[in-house]
C-alpha cells in the first residue's frame, strides 16, 4: 500500500512539475525563499518574537497567516501563467523573470523579517528596502 502512495505522490509531483516549467534553479529558489519568509514571517515573528506586524499584539493571527498562503500561492500561478505564455509563443524568458521577480520581492520580504528580529542589516540593502517601501506606498 505505500508504494501505491508513493507511486501516486510521485506522478502528481512530476505532473505539477512538469506545468510549472520543470524542477529548475529558478522554481526551486523561489519556492525555498517563499517558505524562508512563510517561516520567519508567519512563524517566527508573531510566536517566537511578537512583533508582527499583521496584528494589532503582534503575535500569531490565522487570518494573516492564511492571507499569506493565499498571496504565495497566487505567485505561483503567476509564474503557470507565465509558462503558459512562454508554451504558446515558443520562448524560455517569461517564466525566468517572474521566477526573478518574485525571488527579489521574496529576499525583501525576508530581510524585512529578519530587521523585525532584531538581525543587524548592512546600511547599503536598509537603504534599498526603504526605497522599495517608499515606492510601494506611494502607489
Amino acid at each position: 500500500m505505500k508504494s501505491i502512495y508513493r507511486t501516486i505522490l510521485a506522478v502528481a509531483g512530476s505532473f505539477l512539475a512538469a506545468q510549472f516549467g520543470g524542477w529548475d534553479a529558478a522554481l526551486e529558489t523561489l519556492v525555498c525563499f517563499m517558505a524562508i519568509d512563510w517561516i520567519t514571517g508567519g512563524v517566527l515573528l508573531p510566536v517566537v518574537f511578537k512583533k508582527s506586524p499583521k496584528s494589532e499584539n503582534g503575535t500569531l493571527e490565522s487570518r494573516a497567516g492564511w492571507k499569506g498562503l493565499c498571496r504565495k500561492g497566487m505567485m505561483l500561478f503567476f509564474v503557470l501563467v507565465a509558462e503558459k505564455l512562454d508554451q504558446l509563443t515558443q520562448t524560455n524568458y517569461l517564466r525566468d523573470a517572474v521566477c526573478i521577480g518574485f525571488i527579489l520581492n521574496e529576499a525583501v520580504s525576508i530581510l524585512e523579517n529578519a530587521g523585525l528580529m532584531g538581525v543587524k542589516i548592512p546600511e547599503v540593502l536598509r537603504s534599498r528596502i526603504d526605497v522599495l517601501r517608499k515606492e510601494e506606498q506611494s502607489k
